[in-house]
């Protein structure tokens, strides 16, 4: 897997099961950049704590909620319209282009603040730690694509 966490994510967000256990999980309230980090982090063997996990909740929330979940909003909102008009199309696409960048960097911001954390100072799950108690079969599909990699 690569080193970086945009190409980790890119990779395993584009393996079976993981768009759909994302998006589920999200559905619950979880956040798929962060639970992305937790699977790059636990990958990596690096050390999962209470206050790490709520470092990368606190760095990524602002965020979310003023810049990725703003333009989901509006792309979701045209989706019927842009179904049936050609311009508004092109411009949801658009949206759904800046949408990609907003998290792309999400993720180069979350990966910056993990750049000193060293591995394997304890035991714990990332994936746990950062998406609480959502849907289990959801993070076993995520705990099993990085655990086969």
């Amino acid at each position: 897997m690569p080193s970086d966490l945009w190409s980790f994510a890119q990779n395993l967000y584009a393996r079976p099961g993981i768009e759909s256990a994302c998006l589920q999980l999200q559905q619950h309230g979880a956040d798929v950049c962060v639970l992305l980090s937790a699977a790059w982090l636990q990958q990596r063997g690096i050390a999962c704590t209470p206050a790490r996990a709520a470092a990368l909740r606190a760095l990524a929330e602002p965020w979310q909620s003023e810049v990725i979940t703003p333009l989901r909003q509006l792309r979701k909102g045209w989706r019927e319209a842009a179904g049936h008009d050609e311009a508004l199309r092109v411009l949801r696409e658009q949206i759904k282009a800046l949408e990609l960048q907003a998290e792309q960097q999400l993720l180069e911001r979350l990966q910056q603040a993990t750049t000193d954390w060293l591995k394997g100072e304890t035991e714990g799950d990332w994936l746990a730690a950062v998406a609480g108690q959502h849907d289990h079969d959801a993070l076993q599909v995520l705990r099993a694509a990085i655990t086969h990699t």
